[in-house]
């Protein structure tokens, strides 16, 4: 490897690596970010073969930090807190408060300051935003009482960390010093407190009219490589502002900027475009955190991994379920969101990261909760296989003594409700395409159904009147759902051509003699889904040009007949061909 390009090598091998590992991962039916950071681990420094630049690496991790954070501020969702906010407020409160005093307990037994104890509890009750949404998601509990509750209480965590990021370089002096001075401590915070509210009222009184009327701005020029580097250059734009001008994290910064687009209409468009960027750097962010990894740590710290691990699996989980349960909640509910917080991602590395870097915790710290983090979300799916099966017997136990039940209020099941729909049209995919083709089919009382991918847009479709399911098309389940085996069309308007021939090849072992319809950007895409069995594909730029030169035939033919050439023509001109 050439010594002279440190950057280009880190980013390659990292993101190779990760991809390698990732998919491997995703084999084992385990989150791809175990994936990611043992390719950390493998070009760390504590492994053979090939180190990548670690400094580099971190510089690399500071920009997947600040494009995490957006992305947790462009879908943060004050509705679905507000909704549920009865029991996810003091819930989550009370769980990061159980498990923050497991940790500076472990801590304390240790030897470590208060300090430390208390960086260490923090990034152990914090659960992974992305294992938690992908385990909801396989079950299809989103829409469910359950999946309200788990991402409001994640979004209640996610909000105390980004709390806990902005206090804790106030108070980080204080509490290493053995004389701390109490006035010097509240003189810190107030200074800190100071600044980030200066940072919130310029973004809420400036930003929030700036922002949505630049996107706009840029929209509008058409130019769609303008508009993602418009999105990107406001995120890293802000969060760098934010910490030179006010002093604020790059997270806060990064937040917020997010968190003020999400109000924008194109605050969709904005999370699609970038989301690849997004994507990226978040990987290289946790390859950046596995290179800090050192395995060693499993043989001989054993003792402390372990006492680690059993407070995220073990002590969160009894912690959450006891406060579930006392707001009146089933076993169900109680045991689903146990599951989804028996683990630690992306916040409990931020944390770690920031607290050595303040001197406040141990590098050895970093270490238990890499290792916590790790093994936890290995351990995720199997505990939600356990919940599954758990379930499944007890609902085969209700169905069998009915009649000897206690009155209780019944939870929504998880699995996808059927359409009752025959001779329909199914149509994947709701964006702008989509939307075209519902309003069409609903003027004509043409009979379909939708079947959507994002979540996010539940809400519109039931309020546009269309009957949802929610799930990726390519899915058996959805596609049963849909009953496409009694469909008389199938039309494809999501723009992802490799998606769209993942959809046409299931929907045509289904139902063989399925008309198909595709659309398609460009020849080499309209060959691909034919021959996954599509029955027609539709360009864009073909179909445009069509109408283009349909429309122009009255201004350029005379009222005579098409086939008369302009009295103002060319000898030679030839009539244009609809």
């Amino acid at each position: 490897m050439p010594h002279h390009t440190p950057l280009i090598s880190t980013i390659v091998v990292g993101l190779v690596m990760a991809f390698a590992f990732g998919a491997l991962a995703h084999r084992l039916r385990i989150s791809p970010l175990v994936g990611y950071l043992v390719a950390g681990v493998l070009v760390g420094p504590f492994t053979p073969g090939y180190v990548a630049d670690q400094g580099l690496a971190n510089q690399l991790a500071e920009i997947g930090v600040i494009l995490l954070m957006f992305g947790v501020g462009l879908h943060f969702s004050l509705k679905d807190l507000l909704a549920v906010k009865a029991i996810a407020i003091p819930g989550a409160v009370v769980q990061i408060a159980s498990a923050t005093l497991m940790g500076m307990g472990l801590a304390w037994l240790m030897g470590w300051s208060i300090g430390g104890g208390i960086v260490f509890g923090l990034a152990l009750s914090v659960a992974s935003t992305v294992v938690l949404l992908r385990a909801m998601q396989e079950r299809r509990l989103i829409e469910t009482e359950r999946g309200h509750i788990a991402v409001g209480w994640l979004i209640v965590e996610d909000l105390a960390m980004v709390l806990t990021l902005v206090l804790l370089p106030a108070i980080a002096t204080a509490l290493n010093e053995t004389n701390a001075d109490p006035w010097l401590l509240l003189e810190s915070l107030a200074i800190t407190l100071g600044k980030v509210g200066a940072f919130v009222a310029i973004m809420l009184v400036g930003g929030r009219r700036l922002i949505p009327w630049l996107l706009h701005f840029v929209a509008h020029t058409g130019s769609r490589e303008l508009f993602r580097l418009s999105v990107l250059a406001i995120a890293l734009g802000i969060a760098y502002g934010a910490a030179e001008l006010f002093g604020v994290s790059f997270a806060l910064g990064a937040f917020f900027a997010g968190m003020i687009l999400s109000e924008s209409e194109l605050s969709q468009r904005a999370a699609s475009e970038t989301l690849p960027l997004r994507d990226a750097f978040a990987v290289l962010f946790f390859v950046s955190v596995g290179m800090l990894f050192d395995p060693m740590i499993l043989i001989n710290d054993f003792g402390p991994v372990l006492a680690t691990f059993l407070i995220i699996v073990i002590g969160k989980s009894l912690a959450a379920f006891g406060i579930v349960r006392l707001f009146g909640h089933g076993n169900a509910t109680a045991l689903t969101i146990a599951a989804s917080l028996a683990q630690i991602g992306e916040f409990s590395f931020i944390l770690a990261g920031l607290g050595v870097d303040l001197q406040m915790l141990p590098e050895r710290g970093r270490d238990l909760i890499l290792a916590g983090a790790i093994l936890s979300i290995i351990c995720n799916p199997f505990i939600f296989a356990a919940l599954d099966r758990w379930t499944a017997r007890t609902e085969a136990r209700k169905a069998a003594a009915l009649d000897t039940l206690e009155p209780m209020v019944p939870e929504p099941t998880p699995t996808l409700e059927r359409t009752t729909l025959t001779n329909h049209v199914v149509l994947v995919g709701y964006g702008r395409v989509g939307k075209f083709i519902s309003a069409k089919l609903q003027a004509r009382n043409i009979p379909f159904t939708v079947i959507e991918a994002n979540e996010d847009k539940l809400v519109q479709l039931k309020a546009d009147g269309v009957e949802p399911i929610i799930g990726n098309a390519a899915d058996p389940d959805v596609a049963a759902a849909a009953n496409i085996g009694a469909a008389r069309c199938l039309l494809v308007a999501i723009p992802d051509s490799f998606e769209s021939g993942q959809v046409v090849e299931q929907a045509r072992k289904i139902s063989p003699a399925l008309p198909i319809i595709v659309r398609a950007h460009s020849d080499a895409e309209q060959e691909h889904l034919t021959k996954y069995g599509a029955t027609a594909v539709i360009m864009g730029e073909q179909e445009i040009a069509r109408a283009m030169v349909k429309n122009a035939r009255a201004l350029v033919l005379p009222e005579g007949g098409d086939d008369a050439p302009r009295k103002d023509a060319p000898p030679d001109a030839e009539p244009l061909e609809a």
